[in-house]
């Protein structure tokens, strides 16, 4: 049995400004602050991405060395390519494994990369992007069968497909009934209301900041299914976020550069480009991948994407490895802000500005994450409340992969191997 129970609520791009800013306008989190420890500036992996940054939090690892590196997988032929959904792809051992290895009962909701884990109660993230298939069919096969069959029944009525807000109210709706009436020991979710709006309007949008709002309601349900199962006095909550966002204005198509040199091979009429490719970007949005095959000029490469228009920054591959990055690639580069990258061929130009009435369609936004870390002001947040956190304290600065050993800690488990992150000093109350 754990010693406490504990409930971790991510809040998909919160970042350090949003509480530091505007904490008048979230009285629940306001007072898991003033009643618990704010770790105010959290700094993120290489890159910021949600499926890597999730990955990163429950396991204490770098992608290197968990092998989440990027949401989607390099799929040079899908416009839609398929993500990181599935456990089997995590080549550490998450917390909630251990959990469960453990004897506690764990629980996920839309927690990503757990599509076909032992987690008791999982309603895995993943969509369906094949024409053949549907939501229902995917989730099935990827969740807990019968739980996601009796969740759909009781609250499918709020949600309209994934699209948001709904979609966070089902999910809220889910993890409340499964607090209240299956008291697991580990409980994970994830809610992407204020992603998808600051993606579509911007990250200080007016519409941002209602979802920010919308967050924190859902964040006092939750805590309130605790106190009305009778487990509250006994749960430790955690409120973070994965990663920040930056507006964005304009498009860098790297592979359009790439293909006008021969490098790869566009489809005719389509945005995609054929698997045959010697050199090709993968985008993380902020950043890209650059992976090329083994007789490729690296020299010639590098001085070929460090010509383009909003390009900040190239990683070459050793560099990249040692900031936690995909061990493969040749480069990992790095936009300005107000730039993003996408693997679009047979667009008009390498630089394109995003025209506004195409946002909302495939990779045109407002807004991005996927930026390295070290962007200014790109924190994101971390906010811990319960009998085994100390009381109106705040921790200054920690690191991503942190989060996972002190989870870990408030559990009282113990990960199989060393991890990257360490136990947040100053979080936990000291016993005896």
């Amino acid at each position: 049995m754990a010693l406490h129970k504990l409930v971790v609520i991510s809040l998909d791009s919160m970042g350090f400004r949003d509480l530091n800013e505007l904490r008048e306008f979230v009285p629940h989190l306001d007072q898991l602050i003033k009643r618990g420890t704010w770790v105010k500036r959290v700094k993120g992996i290489f890159p910021t991405l949600t499926y890597p940054s999730h990955t990163s939090i429950i396991t204490g690892q770098y992608p290197a060395i968990h092998g989440i590196v990027n949401n989607t997988k390099l799929q040079p032929r899908r416009k839609s390519p398929d993500w990181y959904w599935y456990r089997k792809d995590i080549k550490v051992m998450p917390l909630y494994d251990v959990a469960h290895q453990s004897g506690l009962t764990t629980a996920a909701f839309l927690w990503p990369v757990t599509a076909g884990s032992k987690i008791d109660y999982n309603l895995a993230e993943i969509f369906p992007n094949r024409i053949w298939t549907n939501q229902v069919l995917v989730s099935l096969k990827a969740s807990s069968p019968l739980f996601l069959y009796k969740m759909n029944h009781r609250y499918g009525k709020l949600r309209r497909g994934i699209k948001q807000p709904w979609l966070d109210d089902f999910v809220t709706a889910c993890a409340v009934d499964t607090i209240k009436n299956k008291r697991p020991d580990l409980t994970l979710i994830h809610l992407v209301d204020m992603d998808s709006m600051r993606h579509r309007n911007g990250v200080r949008s007016p519409q941002a900041k209602a979802a920010l709002q919308r967050l924190d309601s859902r964040v006092a349900k939750i805590i309130q299914a605790s106190r009305d199962a009778g487990t509250y006095s006994d749960t430790d909550f955690v409120i973070l976020g994965d990663h920040y966002q930056i507006n964005v204005e304009k498009m860098i198509h790297l592979n359009v550069v790439f293909a006008e040199h021969g490098l790869l091979t566009p489809i005719k009429g389509k945005t995609t480009y054929k698997d045959n490719w010697q050199v090709t970007a993968k985008t993380c949005d902020g950043e890209t991948y650059v992976y090329a095959k083994d007789y490729v000029n690296l020299s010639k490469l590098k001085q070929l994407i460090a010509g383009v228009e909003g390009v900040e920054r190239i990683y070459d591959g050793a560099e990249a490895v040692k900031l936690g990055a995909d061990p493969r690639c040749a480069f990992l580069v790095e936009a300005k802000p107000g730039y993003y990258f996408t693997d679009e061929v047979n667009r008009p130009a390498v630089v394109e500005k995003v025209d506004p009435n195409s946002l909302g369609t495939h990779d045109r936004y407002r807004a991005v994450h996927g930026y390295g870390p070290n962007q200014p002001n790109y924190f994101t947040t971390a906010i811990f409340a319960g009998p085994s956190i100390n009381q109106g304290k705040t921790v200054e600065t920690a690191h991503l992969v942190d989060e996972g050993p002190t989870f870990a800690k408030i559990l009282g488990l113990h990960y199989p191997a060393p991890t990257a992150g360490r136990v947040i000093p100053g979080v936990i109350k000291k016993w005896g």
